[in-house]
């Protein structure tokens, strides 16, 4: 299969996933990457031929190919085309912003914090775009690529200015991700934030945050380094493989009956009504 094969197979969904074309992608990998980031290019020049066109997934393919590939000519390209203000990022990539996006940004980005710290600085961003790139930071400590105190850092200055004085889906993502990285020396901001009634206490709570902090920072940083969420991209079908989407996903386990206050079973260390239960 040559690359105008593959990328002619990756364009359009059709309920099938595609597996031994993204073999194919990635035993190409030299050869197609110039293609997927053209991609991305294409997707942030004209977001609304995506959008017309509900078939179109080739950017989706790109996204998990360049990550794993930590590809990090994609870095500057997929901050250009999630700062696209509005709704449209998210109808063109589903839930992968929610889901995915801060891993494959903390996968091309090469350690550099910087253009994350843009996207959620961007007030005229997508909310969940913010958060995501909060998300992707976490994943650069995880993976050691930055350290927790250059993370706490940056969070306070947020909390004491960087961001918008009003309530924003930011701010719970704000004080979750400062929860998750273990909130000791930020809880007098946290505090502040509740005070002025910047989050959302349905998303995230005080007393959880001060129940994380009497468990100790080792146990936290040890539930952060093992949540899937908050590593890198680095296999393309098995992220994919299982998706609903596809008519023939991965077998998987039964589901467990999980209680809203049990943890929740993601890995991320909240409590399951403050994690993926508002997924459902």
């Amino acid at each position: 299969m040559d690359v105008n094969e593959i990328l002619e197979a990756l364009t359009s969904y059709d309920r099938r996933f595609p597996r031994e074309v993204l073999q194919a992608a990635i035993a190409r990998q030299e050869e197609i990457t110039p293609y997927l980031l053209s991609i991305l290019e294409e997707a942030a020049a004209d977001i609304d031929r995506l959008v017309a066109d509900r078939a179109y997934m080739a950017h989706i393919y790109a996204f998990y190919l360049l990550a794993q590939f930590r590809e990090e000519r994609a870095y500057p390209l997929l901050v250009d085309l999630f700062s696209i203000p509005g709704e449209a990022v998210m109808d063109v990539t589903g839930d992968f912003v929610t889901e995915a996006l801060g891993r494959v940004l903390a996968s091309v980005s090469g350690g550099d914090l910087g253009p994350m710290k843009s996207l959620v600085e961007n007030e005229s961003a997508n909310e969940y775009v913010r958060a995501a790139a909060l998300t992707g930071m976490l994943c650069l400590f995880v993976e050691g690529e930055t350290s927790r105190e250059e993370i706490v850092a940056y969070f306070r200055s947020l909390f004491q200015g960087g961001l918008e004085r009003t309530y924003s889906f930011i701010w719970d993502a704000l004080v979750g991700a400062s929860v998750d990285i273990y909130p000791e020396e930020l809880m007098p901001e946290i505090q502040q934030a509740f005070a002025e009634g910047f989050v959302n206490t349905t998303y995230v709570d005080l007393p959880w945050t001060e129940k994380v902090l009497l468990e100790g920072k080792q146990i936290t940083l040890a539930q952060l380094r093992e949540s899937r969420h908050h590593q890198f991209i680095d296999d393309t079908i098995r992220e994919m493989e299982w998706w609903a989407c596809f008519d023939t996903p991965a077998p998987s386990k039964p589901e467990k009956k999980v209680g809203r206050n049990d943890p929740c079973p993601c890995g991320s260390g909240r409590k399951y009504k403050h994690c993926c239960l508002k997924k459902r």
